[in-house]
């Protein structure tokens, strides 16, 4: 037989079809004609059920006693003491069985009154509080015939509840007061919320579910000069006559709870039209001229998910909103999504980076989160999973596939760095805590895993399916077993076995693929190998292209067993067998290609992850001039990733071969359009030509650079020259420079700064906004402080106080704590060696005054912190 160039036989062609019919095929891929499966072990399916250990207690949907229908507030402000005071009319019915009574969740409330409405005066109800829950007797019973309205008076207490979190949401107090009583400079006042995952019943009395839904008005009073934003739309103001406003929003399509928010600040708010609907953006007013450019393309995101999902955006409104202190990246609230403060960029900032994925992710939700709601917090990657494929699916739309790809590439790693040591169930029904959930499970695997649903039923399918999905529980909660059952309904297949091992089973594939070529017998083996040790034994339906005599073939292939054998026949040695030609699948392999394999691959497989492949496998053949010379030629790969990849294997390679290419690593520095291409070219030339004078032209050019990326890799790179000259240029820079920058001169001062640029860290913190400057920036203040005389360390400990107490975000306290810990270490060897040359008690008495001043940052650190590690590093300074 003949498929195009290429002849596939059975490994045996006279053999008996007693064998054929032995050999196993699958009902739901096209069949592989002269494809020999030998099942080498019998294949030994897992499935959810098979659970050996569990990782924490069943963890049920909420039962539904009641079903809330409106929410109807009116809320006002006590800034002063952080508290709100409202008043909440709850309609409701019961959901099936008759009741007397009604539990609302209503956390750290004062109540002042609780009465059922109706046509006559209000009856006041006897309700038991536990500060947690409003048990509330009706006074009657009541059928699920029955709408009955609950009026409440209370006051919220946010700041009074014991603080809880996760990786993702760092805080579970709901509301927040951000500089309260505005004496924190550069800092604006505001109040927003965050309701997931059950934080919403911080603020009002609800039914905080995932699995509860209903719709909402909500009146706010606050201060003129603030705007305010909430879901749905802005329906009217109104003066009061104590000098404040109050605004009445509305919402007329039902969510859950924890999708409600509150946002109220002085906003500058820059608006736009989709289809009739507003689309606004709320920042601060510096960041006004650049809003359209962050948040430019929400239009163009909102056509184009409506348009492949088939199931145009729903909500009345899209607003995005821009807060300080932000407890999470962002948060898709119905309509009216916030963003931490990290994305509000200038022009230069945004060269470097957009944030586009977590606007993209956000929207996403309104779809998949919003519209179809996860009834559980077991089945979380209904929300999340979803929003970030929907990052991948923008990213292809509008950058094409390569860069879709990358963003693939960035999931898998980091599922494999955090979670695929810790292998749990994408659906958990078992977790000790539901802030577990939000993990690289949920968030990374899941978006690969959808994707490789794609590539196994095909885009039509996958969306036809979608759109089913959507349309068929618009408004409701979902399970997983839903969103196979709409796929099976589109495909006409039982798709228990991908669910089953993909999205209720813990682990992921690990592959070892060799390939063997028999000249006698024109034959090329390729033998697949699933490694059982710490995973399930999975189905794996891929593509496979055979490049031979200058031609491509694509044959479907199924891995199904321990080891899987494929056999072709060809007359010659075939250039390349790419196996997973799509690059889709979640795994870990281990590909035993040869070197002139790889190189082959580079220069005509098509994909922007076949090159990257083959640019990194090629650095482990580095004394070929061969394959040398291929990473060479990646620097001018069409996409900047594949640049910056060789750039960075170059690094590795032997000094002749780095020698060969430092003026084609300065022209990319020059003249490439990406500034990471740019700024990595720079770092390059300074790791390789780190004492060549003749580059400093080249860098004090780059500190003129747009981007701040480029600017900050050249001052690293001066600063390596000539100490001096960087430590000058690293604080003239400061002037125009943002967060990313920030640290890059935090790095150098850090290493040569003297007591004067004490100053420069107190001015600089609270302008780096996103988290891994900050992070770095932390430590690199800690590094400078142990530099300098204890008078200076002392008049810097209040802005470490700042850094590892008051810092909402988690790992940023962690390592500001872990700086002072290093403090009071530093503190004692100084004693220590004091004390040895006996010299005078008075600088003694110093470095004990700084250890006591630390160890009382340490105690009030103890009192309010609410993370395990965090607080370990603590009460070891308390202990020191």
């Amino acid at each position: 037989m003949t498929l195009k160039n290429i002849n596939l036989l059975f490994i045996a062609l006279a053999l008996t079809s007693t064998l054929l019919t032995a050999c196993k095929t699958s009902e739901n891929t096209t069949q592989n004609t002269g494809v020999v499966y030998v099942d080498e072990e019998t294949a030994d399916w897992g499935y959810a059920e098979d659970i050996e250990e569990e990782d924490g207690p069943y963890q049920a949907s909420y039962t539904r006693y009641h079903d809330l229908l409106h929410t109807k507030l009116e809320v006002a402000f006590d800034w002063e003491k952080q508290r709100l005071n409202g008043k909440a009319t709850l309609t409701l019915k019961p959901y099936f069985y008759p009741t007397g009574g009604l539990v609302l969740d209503a956390k750290g409330f004062d109540i002042q009154k609780i009465a059922l409405l109706g046509a006559d005066t209000p009856q006041e109800l006897d309700y038991r509080y536990d500060g947690m829950e409003l048990d509330i007797a009706l006074g009657k019973i009541l059928t699920r015939e029955d709408t009955f309205d609950i009026y409440i008076e209370y006051t919220a207490k946010p700041e009074e509840l014991p603080e809880g979190g996760s990786m993702a949401i760092t805080s579970d107090k709901g509301l927040y007061f951000i500089n309260p009583l505005n004496e924190e400079a550069n800092k604006p006042q505001q109040i927003w919320t965050q309701g997931e995952t059950e934080a919403s019943s911080c603020w009002f009395p609800t039914i905080d579910a995932p699995n509860e839904r209903c719709t909402e008005e909500i009146y706010i009073t606050v201060d003129k000069k603030f705007k305010t934003l909430s879901n749905g739309l802005l329906i009217s103001s109104t003066e009061n006559e104590d000098g404040t406003r109050t605004d009445y929003w509305k919402q007329t399509l039902p969510h859950a709870p924890y999708l409600f928010m509150m946002a109220i600040g002085d906003f500058a708010v820059v608006k736009e039209d989709w289809k009739g609907k507003e689309v606004s953006y709320y920042v601060e007013h510096e960041y006004e001229p650049y809003a359209k450019q962050i948040f430019g393309n929400t239009p163009e995101m909102l056509t184009f998910y409506s348009d492949v999902l088939g199931v145009e955006y729903q909500w009345e409104k899209y607003s995005q909103v821009v807060v300080r202190d932000y407890v999470s990246g962002a948060m898709e609230n119905t309509s009216a999504t916030i963003h931490g403060e990290f994305v509000q960029r200038t022009d230069r900032e945004l060269l470097d980076e957009t944030y586009e994925d977590i606007i993209s992710h956000e929207l996403f939700h309104h779809w998949f989160g919003d519209l179809v709601t996860c009834e559980s917090w077991s089945n979380l990657p209904l929300n999340e999973s979803f929003a970030t494929y929907g990052e991948y699916l923008w990213r292809e739309y509008k950058y094409g596939r390569e860069s879709a790809d990358e963003h693939l590439q960035s999931d898998l790693k980091e599922y494999l760095q955090q979670g695929g040591k810790d292998k749990k169930d994408l659906i958990r029904f078992h977790y000790e805590d539901k802030e577990d959930m939000f993990d690289t499970h949920s968030y990374s695997k899941g978006g690969r895993i959808l994707h490789m649903l794609r590539k196994y039923v095909g885009d039509d399918a996958f969306f036809t399916a979608f759109n089913l999905y959507l349309e068929r529980h618009k408004y409701t909660d979902v399970e997983i077993h839903e969103l196979r059952i709409a796929f099976e309904d589109v495909t006409g297949e039982d798709l228990n076995w991908f669910f089953n091992q993909w999205f209720l089973d813990k682990g992921h594939p690990e592959l070892e693929i060799t390939y063997e070529y028999k000249d006698n017998l024109g034959q090329v083996i390729i033998r697949q190998n699933q490694d059982l040790d710490e995973n399930p034994l999975y189905r794996l339906p891929m593509k496979m292209d055979v490049y031979a005599n200058g031609k491509k073939e694509r044959v479907d292939i199924m891995v199904e067993h321990t080891a899987d054998t494929f056999v072709f026949a060809l007359s010659d040695k075939p250039d390349l067998v790419n196996v997973d030609a799509e690059k889709m699948l979640l795994c870990v392999k281990k590909d035993n290609k040869s070197m002139e394999n790889y190189i082959f691959q580079y220069k005509n497989a098509p994909l922007y992850l076949d090159r990257y492949e083959a640019i990194e496998a090629l650095a482990d053949f580095s004394s070929s001039p061969v394959a040398v010379n291929t990473i060479i030629s990646a620097l001018d790969d069409p996409y900047k990733a594949i640049r910056t990849k060789a750039i960075s294997t170059i690094n590795s390679l032997s000094k002749n071969d780095i020698d060969a290419v430092k003026e084609k690593l300065v022209s990319l520095a020059k003249t490439d359009k990406e500034a990471a291409v740019r700024a990595a070219a720079v770092s390059s030339l300074s790791l390789n030509f780190g004492n060549d004078k003749s580059l400093i032209s080249l860098y004090e050019a780059g500190i003129n650079d747009k981007a701040f990326s480029v600017v900050g890799a050249s001052l690293k790179a001066i600063n390596k020259l000539d100490k001096e000259k960087g430590l000058l240029s690293a604080r003239k820079a400061e002037r125009d420079a943002r967060s990313s920058l920030l640290y890059a001169i935090a790095n150098i001062i850090a290493e040569s700064g003297d007591q004067s640029d004490l100053a420069f860290f107190q001015r600089a913190y609270p302008k780096v906004s996103d988290f891994g400057s900050k992070y770095g920036f932390v430590s690199q203040y800690t590094d400078y402080l142990k530099k300098q005389p204890v008078n200076i360390i002392l008049e810097g400990l209040p802005l470490l106080e700042q850094m590892s107490v008051d810092e909402n975000t988690w790992f940023i306290r962690l390592s500001g704590v872990q700086g002072m810990s290093s403090l009071v270490s530093m503190a004692d060897e100084k004693i220590k060696n004091l004390q040895e040359l006996q010299v005078s008690s008075a600088e003694i008495e110093q470095y004990e005054k700084l250890k006591q001043e630390v160890k009382e940052i340490a105690n009030k650190g103890i009192e309010q912190e609410n993370n395990n590690m965090v607080m370990m590093y603590l009460k070891g300074i308390k202990n020191k």
